[in-house]
């Protein structure tokens, strides 16, 4: 278990405030990541000087790192890469990664809840099923897409981002 700083307490709320604010209005606003970001950066520049600068900068850094890529194809909101950013400068580089691993966990079982939910897991894994023995039929890569009711599907991953913040700060590696 990660020892409990004050400082969580903020990051904390945040997390809470943004995870509402996603399932609700479905965006993440800029006031809430930027100004976390600036807070974690901040406070271990304070506590740490220039250490603690470098050690949250490199955890918003990374944070970013590893949402961008999912953004630019598509799968995910810049509001929740600047959120991973900001929970990065909190816990750095090596927890944004532990928290990135325990998010895409829980963004994956609720991903498969909610297919579920609305009838289409089995049709989803069918269609995957499908790329796949494509795959190791012809050797080629062939992306059936999804159906509009499966795109219609909108998945509140600062939600995941804010668990699998939660499961690090609980369970810690």
């Amino acid at each position: 278990m990660m020892t409990m700083d004050p400082i969580l307490f903020y990051l904390a709320a945040a997390l809470g405030i943004a995870s509402l604010i996603d399932i609700t209005a479905f965006r993440i606003p800029n006031w809430l990541t930027y100004s976390t970001l600036a807070v974690g950066i901040s406070y271990w520049g304070i506590v740490r000087g220039y250490e603690g600068l470098l050690f949250g900068l490199a955890g918003a850094t990374a944070g970013i790192g590893l949402l961008i890529l999912p953004y630019i194809i598509g799968g995910t909101g810049a509001g929740d890469v600047k959120l991973m950013g900001a929970v990065g400068s909190f816990l750095g580089a090596q927890g944004i990664f532990i928290v990135f691993i325990f998010s895409c966990i829980i963004g994956g079982a609720y991903a498969l809840f909610l297919l579920a939910s609305k009838g289409l897991l089995l049709s989803t894994f069918k269609r995957y099923g499908r790329i796949l023995w494509c795959f190791i039929i012809t050797q080629k890569f062939i992306y059936i897409p999804p159906t509009t009711k499966e795109k219609a599907l909108k998945l509140r991953f600062g939600l995941a981002i804010a668990l699998g913040t939660g499961s690090y700060l609980v369970f810690g590696l």
